[in-house]
């Protein structure tokens, strides 16, 4: 959905707009096209994903991806005024939201599932 939100607000740029908007360099290796990369400039890897196989860590970095995802969500809505940009966002922004109860609800049923007071120490892939 963001990649379609740039690319219609790139689609008919003219060149002096490219430029006076501080686009320039980014068209240059990118021209319109969507490439996933940070505000900061730091480019989208695979990387970013953490994926241990135990249910506990697991399910704690999907929380925090959820979080992170709902903050930059909270952050674009500060910036943006266009109706267009801000409805999809919204919406985005409550599915982070619900992801996050839901990944929450994930963890509780796990760690009921668990001795209670060694559940840190467990790793249900391998320990039974």
């Amino acid at each position: 959905m963001i990649g379609t939100i740039l690319y219609q607000l790139t689609r008919n740029l003219s060149i002096k707009e490219i430029k006076e908007s501080g686009f320039d360099t980014y068209f240059v290796d990118h021209t319109t096209g969507v490439y996933p990369i940070a505000a900061s400039g730091v480019p989208f890897t695979a990387a970013t994903f953490q994926s241990t196989g135990d249910a506990l860590g697991d399910l704690h970095e999907d929380l925090a991806a959820e979080q992170k995802a709902r903050v930059t969500y909270d952050n674009i809505l500060r910036l943006a005024d266009d109706p267009d940009v801000r409805d999809p966002i919204k919406f985005l922004r409550e599915r982070e939201i619900v992801h996050y109860q839901r990944f929450g609800e994930g963890l509780r049923m796990v760690q009921d599932m668990l001795d209670s007071k060694n559940f840190y120490a467990f790793n249900p892939s391998f320990d039974k």
